[in-house]
C-alpha cells in the first residue's frame, strides 16, 4: 500500500521559547533566507538534513525536537 511521509515541525514554538526569536533571526543564524523559514515553518517545504540539523542547532535541541514526520497509509483506488 502507499505511502505518504508528513514532516511536521515546532519551529514556532521553539522561535517563542527562544526569546521569541524572528524569523528573520533564524534564517540568518541557519543561513538561509527569511522566505525559506516561512516556508518551511508553514509546511510548505521539506528542507534538507543538513538544514533541518542546522535549525536544530540554532535552538540547541536534537533534530527529534525540531522535526517529526507522520506515515500516511494512502487508499489503493485501483478497481
Amino acid at each position: 500500500m502507499p505511502k505518504e511521509i508528513i514532516l511536521k515541525n515546532n519551529i514556532r514554538e521553539l522561535r517563542f521559547f527562544a526569546d521569541e526569536m524572528t524569523q528573520k533571526e533564524l534564517a540568518q543564524k541557519a543561513g538561509v533566507s527569511r522566505q525559506t523559514v516561512i516556508a518551511i515553518e508553514g509546511g510548505n517545504y521539506s528542507p534538507s538534513l543538513k538544514l533541518a540539523f542546522a535549525i536544530a542547532d540554532v535552538f540547541g535541541v536534537p533534530i527529534t525536537e525540531a522535526f517529526s514526520y507522520e506515515v500516511k497509509k494512502l487508499r489503493n483506488n485501483l478497481s
